[in-house]
This record gives C-alpha cells, structure tokens and sequence, in this order.
C-alpha cells in the first residue's frame, strides 16, 4: 500500500512537471469550511459556508489546467466535494461523491483534491456531495478555452455567473435528517435565490437582491447554474431574449428563446444582448413543477438588470412566467438543442453499441423499521426510490472506487440488472396495485463494463406513486442524448426519432415527465462513476447505481492507485 501511495504521488509530480513544461497552470485554491452566521428572510441563520460566502468563491480555469484545492472540514458534519461535470480522466480519486470514490472528510481534518481539466470548456459547478449540504455549500466553475483558442460565438463584453439556489428558515441538514427519520419527503424550500440573494419578493429581502448593470448595445455571456437541492426551474429577463450557446459545459448551435428550462444540476450558457430601451428588467427564477398533488415551493426569486444611464424613477418590468406545470415549454427548451458539432473537441456519435441498458427510474416504498412512527404513502411504510427495482445503498466500511481498485470483495456486487424485472405500462398511474414494483429491495449493485465499450441506456420515468421528471446525472462522462419523449419508450417507432448527426450533450438529463430518454456514452475513463437523481432527497432514497469502468490495456488508460491523504473511514 505505502508502495502504491508513493508510487502515485511521484505520478502526480511527473504530471504536474509535463502539464507546466506544455503551458498548462496550476490553478490552486483553499476551501475553509465553517458555519456561517447569515440574514435571510427576517432570520438570522446558522449555515455551512466555504470561505464564509454563499455561494462560495469561483473557481476560473482553462481547458488543460490542473486544479489543487486543499479543503479544511471546520464544519460540525462530515464532507465531500463533487466536481460536477468534470470528467476525471484517470483522477476518479478526486471526484467526490462519498463511499463511492472516497471516504468522508471528517470534521477537523482535510483533503486536497487535485485533477486536471481535460478537453472541456463551459460553465460546471462544485458542490458538497454529503446529504443536503449542498445547499450551501457550492460555486461556480468556469473553463475557458486555451490561451489564444476563441469561442465558437462572439467574444462578451462580460461574463456573469448566475447561480440559482434554494433557501431553508431551518438547518438544512435538520431538514434532512427529519425526512429520513419520518420516511416522508423533505419540507419545502422557503426561497429561491440568485447567486445567494433570494430578492425583493420574500419578507426583509428588499436590499438582498442580486443586480447586474449592463451598458447598453453589449452583449454578455450569462454562465447560469441550477444549483436547487430539490427543484426544477424556469428562468426569465422580462423583455429580452436569450441566446443559448452551451449546456453542461457543451458548445450548442444559437437556439434564441425568452425560458429556460433547467433541471438541478445542469448549466446553460446564453448571450443577453443589452439591446432595450433603457431602463431596469428583472431577471427571475421559479419552478417548473411537474407532479400532480405534490407540494413544493412556489415562491419566485428575482434580481435586476439596470441599464447605465437608466432613469432611477421608472419601475423594473417583470416577465412573464409559463404556469408551474408547463411541461410542453420545458420539453420544447430541451429537445431543441443540438450540439456544436464544429467545435474541435466534438467527437462523432458511436454507432456501434456494446452493452444496451433499459433502466426505470421512480419512487418506491420500504417497511418503516421497528418501534418507529413514519409518514410514508401507505400505512407502515416511508419512502424509497429505486432503478430497476433495486434501491441503492451506500456502502458504509470502505469506498466502491477504494473496493474495485484493491480488489475487496463484501462492497458491492456486480449484478445491477440490465433491465426491469418485469414488464409493464410504466407511465400508467395503475402500476401502484403492481407490489413487485412498489416494494424496491436495498443493495449494493452496480454494472461493470469493459474499458472503452460503447453503452447505450434507455432511461424510462415510471409511475409509481405519481408520474414525474427526474433529473439524472451521470460522473466521469457527457453522454449525448439521442432522443427523448413522453409515454413509454417504444424501440420499434422510438429508434426512427434518433438524432445520430448532433445530439445535445450534457451530464445531467432531465427524463421527461412520465416519459423516457436515450443516451449514449463511450466508457473510456476507468474508476467508478456514480449515476443518480439530482434531487437530493432522492438520493438517500436509493435513486442511484454505479459503473464500474474496467482498466485498459496500457499504463495509459490505467487507473494510478489512491493519494496519500485519501480520507479513511
């Protein structure tokens, strides 16, 4: 073991040593992680901050660039961080979803994550990746090209981050624990906010409201994050139009519409032209909420763009939002993006499939335990999710990644199955009488591929306890989305619909409501990946799995063995 440790930190001197002799920065960052004493919403509010800031610090990098950020756990809770989006091209180490590539960073200790950005360019996000903590604990991460490479579009006069997040009168990790302990869904959120600011809407927020002064005939790259724990949302500038360029950090041919659609998780970039009479326009954020009965939070967060030289008097228009269950607006935003296919990192879509996958993905129910009070669907139950059947669970004594790479068995198994058990109407609300499928069982299991296999997974939304839309992202890989549609997916009339020439790609889908959609991938990263619903309470509930991606053949495509520092359990 203390071979390997050596072994791996001269790797990574050998590494860093090559990247600067070819130009490549180093990029170092420190993230003190504290609770933080914050006014929100006529409260005063203890949270879990990095660098007292909320969101926390922007990380600015460019494509070829090695990233060190040495994080300090001064926060009551264990922590990870997870680098969503970035690929982690033989760095599966530093990915950061907990017991799945490493163990928790405890209170009072420390972990440096350190990976290298390779061939990607575009707004990502960080965030931590332990229960409901990213609810704070989260930022920007923005890639720009290599010196001297452009943007496919023409250069901003500016660049803003916007990072749209969720807010609690509680503490957020209360909030969660309460949710587990009753079996029952989370509380509702009890604001939205723009980079932190939940605007003039919410009681005692006048003077908390984000604002960006623009100068008039400029044009200015928006990098826009979801960064809700539990929502989807809509996202408006009243009177302009925006045109979109990026998602999840993916240059997309200019798809000009005045809504976006934006499922947690994702990012889109668009361009916003300061080209209206001048004057103030809000910028706003709401839900797109797409469950019948279901309760969420129906408040709406706003910011302001003021234009230079505006009169002060004249009163900031408001736009106007589609209803909150407007799935036909969202699945328009997000079946018409198509990808950039000019762009110089572009790889053509596989044609040749190695390991087909049909995966449903919805809510379940399990037995509350013992001598225990839950508030579940149906009498004695609280509840669960699961894809295909099976509902995820984390192991506890050891890491997947540290499991695979030391060849420990006990951890998980491989035997995540490559389809439903059984066959049904999945989008039909009648499937709640089908006990098979509503009482999901806890496992460890995930699918192993072989190095550079070519996977093609149909992800299909199923019924159970209501039809909705679930946001699935995938670590280590952009996959490209090949179609998508409502209803159950049909292979025989489905496949006609495949977008083969230049299909949108992302690390995040959100599986249309009661519907399905196709993705592909080339699994050429060797480590483990974990794939899950992007809304937090989900996560605990089992909506997840693992892809074990095998070594390849050469010291090349070989996964170098863990960091020193590399929390324990």
């Amino acid at each position: 073991m203390g071979r390997l440790v050596y072994l791996f930190a001269c790797s990574f001197l050998l590494l860093v040593a090559a990247s600067t002799a070819s130009g490549a920065r180093i990029v170092e960052h420190t993230f003190n992680v504290r609770n933080l004493t914050i006014h929100r919403l006529c409260n005063r509010q203890v949270v879990t901050a990095v660098n007292d800031s909320l969101p926390g610090p922007t990380i600015n990098a460019r494509d070829g660039d090695i990233l060190i950020i040495h994080v300090f756990n001064e926060s009551p809770y264990n922590l990870t961080i997870h680098w969503h989006g970035i690929f982690q091209m033989l760095s599966a180490w530093a990915d950061g979803p907990d017991m799945v590539t490493q163990c928790p960073i405890r209170p009072g200790t420390k972990y440096t994550y350190k990976f290298k950005i390779i061939r990607q360019e575009g707004t990502l996000w960080w965030h931590g990746h332990i229960s409901t903590i990213r609810a704070t604990v989260y930022g920007a991460l923005i890639i720009r090209p290599r010196v001297g490479n452009p943007y496919p579009f023409q250069k901003p006069y500016r660049e803003v981050p916007i990072v749209l997040g969720e807010w609690w009168n509680a503490n957020v990790m209360d909030v969660d624990r309460e949710a587990i302990a009753l079996g029952s869904g989370p509380n509702i959120s009890d604001a939205y906010t723009i980079n932190g600011l939940p605007g003039d809407l919410y009681p005692c927020s006048r003077h908390k409201m984000y604002k960006l002064k623009v100068k008039p005939g400029k044009t200015y790259l928006l990098r826009i994050i979801n960064g809700a724990v539990e929502n989807h949302l809509f996202y408006k500038i009243a009177n302009h139009k925006m045109t979109v360029v990026a998602i999840d950090a993916c240059y997309t041919n200019p798809y000009v519409t005045d809504v976006l659609a934006i499922a947690p998780g994702q990012t889109v970039d668009v361009l916003l032209t300061a080209d209206q009479p001048l004057g103030s326009y809000y910028m706003a954020a709401r839900a797109y909420a797409s469950v019948v009965g279901l309760q969420f939070d129906n408040t709406t967060t706003r910011g302001v763009i003021v234009y230079d030289r505006a009169p002060p008097s004249r009163a900031p228009m408001m736009p106007v939002f589609p209803p909150f269950n407007d799935t036909p607006t969202a699945h328009k935003f997000y079946t018409n993006l198509t990808s950039l296919i000019s762009w110089p990192s572009w790889d053509p879509v596989p044609l040749k499939v190695d390991h087909e996958m049909f995966v449903t993905v919805g809510m379940a129910v399990e037995a509350c335990p013992p001598n225990t009070t839950c508030l579940g669907p149906l009498p004695g139950t609280r509840f669960s999710a699961s894809m295909n059947n099976e509902s995820f669970v984390l192991p506890t004594g050891l890491s997947i990644l540290q499991a695979f790479y030391f060849n420990v068995g006990g951890v998980y198994t491989t035997d995540f199955p490559g389809k439903p058990p059984i066959e049904l109407d999945y989008t039909n609300l009648a499937i709640n009488n089908n006990q098979p499928m509503l009482f999901a069982p806890k496992g460890t299991k995930v699918t192993k591929l072989k190095f550079n296999s070519t996977v093609e997974m149909v992800l299909q939304n199923i019924a159970i306890l209501g039809r909705d839309n679930h946001p699935m992202h995938l670590h280590g890989f952009n996959f490209y989305i090949l179609a998508q549609g409502f209803g159950n997916y049909n292979p025989t009339t489905d496949r006609r619909k495949f977008n083969l020439i230049d299909p949108q790609m992302r690390n995040t889908i959100a599986v249309p409501f009661g519907g399905w959609a196709v993705i592909r991938f080339v699994a050429n990263n060797p480590g483990v990946w974990f794939m899950h619903c992007h809304i937090e309470s989900h996560l605990p509930m089992g909506m997840a799995t693992a892809i074990v991606v095998e070594n390849g053949p050469t010291p090349e495509t070989t996964l170098p063995p863990p960091p020193a520092d590399l929390p324990i359990c």
